[in-house]
């Protein structure tokens, strides 16, 4: 009689994957230098981004289309209080990420009243209302206007022998394994479960005494917190930001990279981000002129095989190890 692989032996395999994957990542720097090394640290703050738009839109079933805006305020928090204020590059980081949790919280409470594309037109009008925002002129003095601001890249401490470059990737792996083991270990707690039941179905959370408007605010908080630190990394690593750095096209790239990587499964983030940052190059290596037409057929070809993006193929192989398990016993 065939037998399935147990659920045990499934997380021993992908941790094993995971392991195998952060020692490449590890020692990545040593290989890898200039715009590789760049593209991958862009990589995983892209990951970031869409890990916490993930919280929001597989988790707790709420659609957003500004997170870009999200990501903007954590940028220029961080760029703000390094160069005005001389803040640490190590505290300007979770500083961004608190202040973008407080605007994702604050924007959450009128949202509560705003379900399904009503909610999705009032994220959109969000993240094209933040680049004007950005250039007023009661805030040029902190935001520096159409101007923009440059960004010192964080150097590394105790005379280790790393490059600015590679002294923030390895900031950036860090963040990034940390808030992943944050999202993963806030999806399995009680809190996950409740955002579960709220995205299933609102009332039947409420009839079970879950508090469905602490829920949705906080699941706007969390995923504008990921996405603040993102900014903050992001800041860090292109050393200048600006208002046309956060435009509608931010907001959208997060989301493709969502819907490619798998909604509701983190692992997919990092793959979505390598598709939204990577495919435009390769589109526009084909034909600079068509490269807008030839990503858009890479997109469309992708949700056609994968409808449900990368997790498709991550259902597929956990048939195939099923099958063989099977097979072997």
């Amino acid at each position: 009689m065939k037998n399935q692989m147990n659920p045990q032996g499934q997380s021993i395999k992908w941790m094993a994957l995971m392991i195998g994957i952060f020692a490449v990542a590890v020692v990545l720097p040593a290989v890898a230098k200039g715009f590789l090394l760049f593209q991958a640290t862009q990589v995983m703050i892209f990951a970031v981004a869409i890990m916490g738009l993930n919280l929001l839109v597989g988790f707790s079933g709420q659609l957003s289309l500004g997170h870009g805006a999200f990501y903007s305020v954590g940028a220029y928090t961080a760029a703000i209080s390094m160069g005005q204020f001389d803040l640490h590059y190590g505290l300007a980081i979770p500083a961004a990420g608190v202040i973008a949790f407080l605007f994702g919280f604050l924007f959450g409470l009128p949202a509560l009243r705003l379900e399904g594309h009503y909610l999705a037109m009032a994220t959109f009008s969000l993240a094209v209302a933040m680049p004007q925002v950005i250039k007023l002129s009661v805030l040029e003095s902190w935001t520096g206007g159409s101007q923009g601001i440059a960004v010192n890249k964080p150097q590394a401490p105790f005379g280790l022998s790393l490059t600015e470059d590679q002294w923030l990737y390895y900031i950036t792996l860090i963040t990034t394994g940390f808030l992943f083991l944050v999202a993963k270990n806030l999806i399995n707690s009680r809190t996950g479960l409740a955002l579960l039941a709220v995205k299933e179905s609102p009332v039947a959370a409420k009839a079970m005494g879950v508090n469905v408007s602490v829920y949705k605010t906080l699941a706007f908080g969390m995923s504008a917190a990921f996405n603040g630190i993102a900014g903050a990394l992001s800041a860090m690593a292109v050393q200048y930001i600006a208002p046309e750095s956060f435009t509608f096209y931010l907001s959208a790239a997060i989301l493709v990279g969502l819907v490619v990587g798998g909604v509701g499964w983190l692992p997919g983030a990092f793959l979505g981000a390598i598709f939204v940052l990577i495919v435009p190059n390769v589109a526009e290596t084909v034909s600079k002129g068509l490269s807008g037409a030839i990503y858009g057929v890479f997109l469309i070809a992708l949700i056609f095989f994968l409808p449900a993006g990368a997790s498709t193929f991550r259902d597929f192989i956990f048939h195939r190890f099923q099958r063989k398990s099977g097979t072997s016993n």
